[in-house]
């Protein structure tokens, strides 16, 4: 059974950098926002990247990425998944990611993973025409990444 990505994408008119997940986890799907599970190093990592203290609330994340001209999203809008899966992903249907490139100034896309980066490569870039910059998974199924070498690769996204 297909599962419907659950919350809008979080961008503005200033936004510069798209940074693209595969599809949520159980835990974020519950919480409605990105990132939830707290074992994800998403926030910890970006945090430190723009050298902020790390946000808490769904508030502060989205003032956080707000102010830093970070727009997030993720490549998938429903799929069946098992759990938080990624493996288990399949009935891909894309989300549409041209509004969002149309009203900011999205110069820049990242992916966040294997996944996104596969289904970004297939479903999102032809329509874009931006490559996207495969960065490594802040999941905590990416265990052989420590939380300092994934601040190192993921520094990219300031320069």
């Amino acid at each position: 059974m297909a599962v419907q990505h659950p919350f809008p994408a979080l961008f503005d008119a200033q936004s510069e950098i798209l940074i693209l997940g595969s599809f949520p986890s159980v835990k974020s799907r519950e919480q409605g926002f990105f990132y939830g599970h707290p074992q994800n190093r998403f926030w910890r990592v970006t945090a430190a990247v723009f050298s902020c203290d790390v946000p808490q609330t769904i508030p502060e994340k989205r003032a956080f990425l707000l102010a830093n001209h970070v727009a997030l999203w993720d490549v998938i809008a429903s799929c069946e998944i098992t759990g938080s899966s990624d493996s288990s992903i399949k009935n891909v249907q894309p989300n549409p990611l041209l509004p969002i490139i149309q009203q900011s100034k999205i110069k820049r896309v990242f992916v966040n993973g294997g996944t996104a980066a596969k289904y970004y490569d297939k479903y999102q870039l032809p329509v874009t025409g931006i490559s996207a910059v495969r960065l490594p998974s802040t999941s905590p199924a990416n265990a052989a990444w420590t939380l300092e070498k994934l601040i190192d690769a993921w520094s990219i996204i300031r320069s």
